[in-house]
C-alpha cells in the first residue's frame, strides 16, 4: 500500500509540474465552423486566415474528392517540439476542409489534446486558443466521452498494443543529412510503396526532421492507401479528415514511423475492435503501412 501511494503521489507532482490536469477530458478535434460552400474556395480562405494569424502552411493535401488538409506549423510548435523527445511528431497541426452532404466542415487537431498523446514538455494551450482565435469554435469532438491527459501520456489502445515508445524504424542512414537526403529522394520517385511528400518541418536545434506523407495504396499494399483506411472508419457526421498525412520522422540519420496501430488508434481512441467501422475492418493496415512506408523511404521491409 505504501509503494502504491507513493507512486500516486509521485505521478500527481509529475502532473503538477508539467501542468497537466490528471483528469481533463479531452477530444481528438475541433469544429471550427459549418457552412454551405466548396471546398477549394473556404480551403483558400482558411490559408490566408492561418498565414494572418502567423502560421506557415507547410503542406496542403486532397486525400479524395470534397476534403482539403492545411498542415501548419510556427515558431512556437517547433520550439515546444525541441524540447521534447521525438517531439517532431507533434510540430504541425492539421487543418481540415470536408464537405459533407451541403455543409463544408473546417476542423482542427486539438493542439492540447496532441501534446499529450506526443508526451511534448508543453501542453500548446496557447496554440489551442489561437485556432480557436483564428478559425471558430463549435466544440470539440472525436471520441465521445474524451481522454484524460494522464491516459494520452500513457495511451495504449488495448492490451498488448504498441505505446507511442513503440516506434517502427523504417530505415537507418549514415547521418542526418545523409538520411534527409536520402528520403526525399525516394519519396520523389514512383515506388512500390506509393507514399509521398506532403511536407517537411525541421526541427530547430535538433537532428530531427518530420515529413508528412500521402499514401496511395498501390497494388497489393491497398489497404494502406489513406482513402482506403478512411472510407472503413471516418464514418461520423463529423469527420475525422484531419487524422491525415501519416508522417515519418528522422532522428540522428535514422527513419522512424509510429505502428498505425497507435497513430490510427489515437485519431480515433473510441473505435471498436469489432464489427462493421471497426479496426477489425481494417486489419490489414498496420502491416501494409508498414511495409509502404519501409519502401518508400528507401528501407528494406522484413515482416515480423
Amino acid at each position: 500500500m505504501k509503494l502504491v501511494k507513493f507512486l500516486m503521489v509521485g505521478l500527481g507532482l509529475l502532473y503538477a509540474a508539467t501542468g497537466i490536469a490528471a483528469d481533463l477530458k479531452l477530444k481528438t478535434y475541433i469544429l471550427a465552423e459549418k457552412k454551405a460552400g466548396d471546398v477549394a474556395t473556404i480551403a483558400a480562405a482558411t490559408k490566408t486566415k492561418l498565414t494572418n494569424a502567423g502560421f506557415d502552411v507547410v503542406g496542403e493535401y486532397s486525400p479524395y474528392s470534397n476534403a482539403t488538409i492545411l498542415i501548419v506549423t510556427n515558431n512556437t510548435l517547433k520550439e515546444n517540439a525541441a524540447k521534447s523527445d521525438f517531439g517532431a511528431f507533434g510540430a504541425a497541426q492539421r487543418i481540415s476542409i470536408t464537405k459533407v452532404g451541403n455543409d463544408v466542415q473546417v476542423a482542427f487537431t486539438n493542439p492540447t489534446y496532441m501534446s499529450h498523446v506526443y508526451r511534448m514538455k508543453g501542453d500548446l494551450k496557447s496554440i489551442t486558443a489561437k485556432l480557436k482565435a483564428t478559425l471558430g469554435d463549435k466544440g470539440p469532438f472525436g471520441p465521445d466521452e474524451g481522454v484524460t491527459a494522464a491516459d494520452l501520456r500513457d495511451y495504449q489502445y488495448k492490451w498488448l498494443m504498441p505505446y507511442f515508445g513503440d516506434r517502427l524504424t523504417l530505415a537507418e542512414y549514415g547521418n542526418q543529412q545523409v538520411a534527409i537526403e536520402k528520403v526525399e529522394a525516394a519519396l520523389a520517385k514512383d515506388s512500390k510503396g506509393g507514399a509521398k511528400k506532403v511536407y517537411r518541418i525541421d526541427i530547430p536545434g535538433k537532428e530531427e526532421t518530420v515529413i508528412g506523407v500521402s499514401m496511395a495504396g498501390p497494388g497489393d499494399l491497398d489497404c494502406s492507401g489513406d482513402k482506403y483506411i478512411m472510407d472503413q472508419i471516418d464514418f461520423k457526421k463529423l469527420k475525422s479528415t484531419g487524422h491525415l498525412p501519416y508522417e515519418v520522422v528522422i532522428s540522428k540519420g535514422a527513419v522512424y514511423a509510429l505502428p498505425a496501430e497507435f497513430r490510427i488508434a489515437i485519431s480515433f481512441p473510441d473505435l471498436s475492435m469489432m464489427g462493421s467501422n471497426s479496426f477489425a475492418s481494417i486489419m490489414c493496415s498496420p502491416t501494409a503501412i508498414h511495409e509502404a512506408l519501409t519502401i518508400s523511404v528507401g528501407g528494406k521491409f522484413e515482416e515480423e
